[in-house]
């Protein structure tokens, strides 16, 4: 049989490492992530007024896209689980997407931030779809969802970017 397992003496006990090592280890590669920062930054230039960059214009034309079809579907009768969708939901639901198209069109950074949060939303909810689709086409839609979303959702992060980069002159 093992010996019993005891609480060793504190003399016996290892020594843990002093706390300026662990310091002194992270200090290289918070100076090495600082440096990849700096250059990233310096990689961006600002949005100039009436510029769109195509992740933009794509943002904003999905937004609208979805506002008019959704008023669409609920004047065609369309019919969510059985039941008719209620139409203060369909409205409300329009009207913000109509607000974030034109903040997405007009260069606000508000609205490039919301816009990428539904898209979030959006990914995950396909991606936990996948996970219960029962036929062909329905993974096909979700798969279509998660690859389309993750694109527009990381190329808005670089227009993010952009957007609070300082104009010359400012």
């Amino acid at each position: 049989m093992g010996r019993r397992s005891r609480k060793r003496p504190i003399s016996e006990r290892p020594t843990p490492a002093p706390a300026q090592a662990v310091e002194t280890d992270a200090a290289p590669r918070r100076a090495r992530s600082e440096e990849r920062d700096a250059a990233a930054r310096a990689g961006l230039t600002a949005l100039q007024p009436g510029e769109r960059p195509l992740p933009l214009k794509i943002a904003a034309v999905t937004a609208v896209v979805l506002a008019i079809s959704n008023v669409a579907f609920y004047a065609a009768g369309v019919e969510v689980q059985g039941k008719p969708p209620q139409l203060t939901g369909v409205l409300a639901f329009a009207g913000i997407m109509l607000v974030a198209a034109w903040g997405l069109w007009t260069q606000r950074y508000w609205a490039v931030l919301g816009f990428q949060a539904l898209l979030a939303i959006t990914v995950v909810v396909a991606a936990l779809s996948l996970l219960v689709a029962s036929n062909i086409p329905a993974v096909i839609l979700c798969l279509a969802i998660l690859a389309a979303g993750g694109w527009l959702f990381l190329k808005l992060v670089r227009v993010l970017g952009r957007m609070k980069v300082p104009r010359l002159g400012e």
